[in-house]
């Protein structure tokens, strides 16, 4: 070999290696802008919306819909255009959504109405964000498009560079709530953003250049039709859809799942998020990091774990096993969908349906579910769905599933009866033991019997069958679903209460049956965690008894069923602030609960964001209650320094704040103390002890935090043998508006 070409050979192989340098570069790069944004912006819009964890639903359905849109686009710049023009539009394109930035919540839509709306949340995103998004979101199956055409020796597969996508989209998941959330005001990370952005189209600009210099590279639409080609057909677009619809669709699911009962914040957020784009980089490779046999098999027992997980009652449980089945489902879901890959000449199509599945899925939960399902079915409708994305299962005849499944359904549903049985005959508290050991038989035949779909599919609807009549159940519970989640009304076991649930948490209990069996008439009595004798009601008594015994003004955040409204005395002047609609007319309603009704019929409820509609509330409190939880989520933005600067500025000088902190998952004891001590408050936590006989009188446990300016504003409440002063610990950061750490308070609380 002469010199020459020894040098080419080395030349070429130098320019091969800067060529996929530049376009991995490039493609990392905008999947890190293309989801760093996501968490920043929907952070924003958070306090505008109540902290609800269906901001983040509709920001799902947002950014899928939208990414859809993008490889419409990419799509349509490789099949009509040449590559010079392709390079010139693209870029003309991210110009005019750089003069929208730096990204903000537009000022342009108005305030949020009365009643929140998932279309006006979506008109939001699209005024605020949408043209930086769409000039990012194409840029995956674009740039991989335009490096097929280079001739570089991997080109005719360049599926591989899918994994620097989602490289760079696991690397912004993980960053945000890690790196960017606690060092980075919002504004701060906008500005970072917007030049991360110019960045990035320096080296769109680069990629596009070499693409045109290419001698591989003619025009989009002769090098296609010039090309060899499969076939693709319908079936093959509707495949590609119809897998991707089910990850997608669980993990908003599976999100909102999660940040329902532990809070709505970008870190859980992102978790399950990350894991599923974790599962395009597993998946879409050459060479398999994982067997495919195995991952189905992990998929089985997730799928086993997940439908007892459901109820949620426990931390780990309730978690990590969402997690779990989120990233077994998704990783499976998506090995299907790189073994049916088309050639090269098909990849911008590929990714088109591959978003449209994506965007529909987000569709589903996000938009469809909640105005079809008065619970949250599509979650356990999902996990079984998930089952059916299995190679080969459309293969099955029917009169053979039927054959496989007769011993296990007969197996699965022996063993539940008899816990059902076992269950009925033992006494509280051990009664759902036998139940609940009844569901580990269906769970072991669908993690043993994962080669057999119809085996699965029987213990999977054995199981989902199993948690809808659990026992205790009330079957003839009222249900109703708004923006911000589920509330279903039940009566107790016994008969003797009513109950308010927001998804698995009690919000409120009213006495139907007095201990005799007589029906409960006149003023009802507060019960659950706003009794008389309970943290609440000591605080509010203490706060009076200051106050000569009337409180003048009162705010309380969170209706609830309406129990406080028993608190109030003659004389003294409450108002309600409540941002569920729906909350308002279950509240007011006499025949579900008369606290409103019986107790204080006239007092006024203000509906909308409590962060919001205090700024125009009058001056001068007596006395601010925070009870403001969804189901056992926190909302964020009510719990932070500027959040607590608002409540004392409507306070008079001896005016006191109450937050209510009950929580099975968190514990904000030190937090809010540390943001007390900010502006020189002090800080009391209040736990009672009133729970211990709650079945007999619904009283339950609860847990305040009482912050004043000085603690003689709190007269005996600072003697309360339950009261301790809370030392903040200087160490910590307190909580604004741009950061809060949620696995601070998850470890508080395991401190506990």
């Amino acid at each position: 070999m002469s010199a020459s070409a020894s040098i080419a050979r080395k030349s070429s192989a130098s320019s091969h290696t800067a060529t996929i340098i530049l376009f991995s570069l490039a493609i990392f790069t905008s999947a890190f802008l293309l989801f760093g944004v996501q968490p920043m912006f929907t952070k924003m819009v958070l306090p505008i919306l109540g902290g609800s964890p269906s901001v983040w639903s509709v920001a799902m359905v947002f950014f899928q819909s939208l990414l859809l849109l993008g490889y419409a686009y990419a799509h349509w710049l490789t099949r009509k255009l040449s590559p010079r023009q392709a390079v010139l539009v693209h870029l003309t394109l991210m110009a005019a959504a750089f003069l929208t930035m730096p990204i903000a919540v537009s000022e342009a839509w108005g305030k949020p109405p009365a009643e929140p709306s998932a279309s006006w949340l979506l008109i939001l995103f699209a005024i605020s964000v949408g043209a930086p998004f769409l000039a990012v979101a194409g840029n995956g199956p674009l740039l991989q498009a335009w490096f097929s055409s280079t001739g570089h020796v991997q080109a005719k597969d360049p599926y591989f560079l899918y994994a620097a996508s989602n490289i760079g989209s696991f690397g912004a998941l993980l960053a945000y709530p890690a790196i960017i959330e606690p060092a980075l005001p919002l504004k701060a990370q906008s500005l970072s953003w917007t030049v991360g952005f110019v960045a990035l189209a320096g080296l769109i600009g680069a990629c596009g250049i070499l693409a045109m210099r290419s001698r591989a590279t003619v025009s989009g639409a002769e090098r296609i039709a010039g090309a060899p080609t499969s076939r693709i057909s319908w079936g093959d677009r509707l495949a590609w859809a119809g897998i991707s619809f089910v990850p997608s669709a669980l993990l908003v699911a599976v999100t909102a799942h999660i940040s329902t009962d532990v809070a709505a914040a970008p870190l859980l957020w992102v978790v399950p998020l990350a894991l599923y784009l974790l599962t395009f980089v597993l998946a879409f490779r050459r060479i398999p990091i994982i067997r495919e046999s195995l991952g189905w098999r992990l998929h089985a027992y997730a799928t086993g774990l997940a439908f007892p997980s459901i109820a949620g009652t426990e931390f780990t449980v309730g978690l990590l096993v969402p997690l779990l089945l989120i990233f077994t489902a998704s990783l499976m879901c998506h090995v299907a969908l790189y073994a049916r890959r088309p050639d090269s000449t098909h990849l911008t199509e590929f990714y088109l349906f591959i978003s449209l599945g994506g965007a529909l899925g987000g569709i589903f939960c996000g938009l469809i579910a909640p105005q079809i399902f008065s619970s949250v079915l599509e979650y356990p409708i999902l996990i079984m769905a998930a089952l059916l994305c299995r190679p080969g299962i459309a293969g099955y005849r029917l009169r053979s599933w039927l054959q496989e499944a007769v011993i296990p359904l007969a197996i699965c549903a022996t063993a539940v009866v008899i816990g059902f049985a076992l269950s009925s005959i033992v006494e509280p508290p051990y009664a759902k033991w036998p139940y609940l050991i009844a569901l580990v038989v269906p769970a072991v035949v669908l993690a043993a019997e994962w080669r057999k779909p119809s085996r699965m599919a029987v213990a999977a609807v054995t199981l989902a069958a199993a948690l809808i009549l659990q026992p205790g159940k009330n079957l003839g519970a009222e249900r109703f679903r708004s923006f911000f989640g589920v509330h279903s009304i039940e009566t107790s076991q016994d008969g003797r209460f009513r109950l308010l649930f927001h998804g698995t948490t009690l919000h409120g209990a009213m006495r139907l049956t007095n201990d005799d069996g007589t029906p409960a008439t006149g003023r009802p009595e507060p019960i659950t965690y706003y009794a008389f004798d309970g943290a609440i009601g000591r605080a509010i008594a203490a706060v009076r008894e200051v106050r000569g015994g009337v409180l003048d003004a009162v705010s309380a955040v969170g209706l609830g069923s309406g129990s406080l409204a028993c608190h109030v005395q003659p004389g003294e002047g409450w108002t309600f602030f409540e941002i569920d609609p729906l909350v308002v007319r279950l509240a007011r309603d006499p025949n579900r609960f008369r606290f409103l009704s019986e107790c204080a019929p006239s007092v006024p409820i203000v509906l909308g964001d409590a962060r919001l509609t205090l700024e125009n509330h009058s001056a001068g409190q007596d006395l601010t209650i925070i009870d403001a939880f969804s189901s056992d989520s926190i909302p964020v933005h009510l719990a932070t320094r500027e959040a607590m600067r608002l409540y004392f500025s409507k306070l008079d000088e001896a005016g006191i704040v109450v937050f209510h902190i009950s929580n099975r998952h968190l514990d904000l004891t030190h937090i809010l103390a540390r943001i007390a001590a900010e502006d020189g408050l002090v800080a009391y936590s209040l736990r009672d002890s009133v729970g211990k006989e709650f079945r007999k009188n619904y009283k339950t446990s609860s847990h305040i935090v009482v912050m004043a300016r000085d603690s003689v504003h709190l007269g005996r409440l600072t003697k309360d043998p339950d009261a301790r002063l809370i030392q903040p610990d200087m160490t910590r950061r307190p909580w604004t508006d741009d950061y809060s750490n949620i696995l601070e308070a998850i470890f508080d609380n395991g401190r506990r």
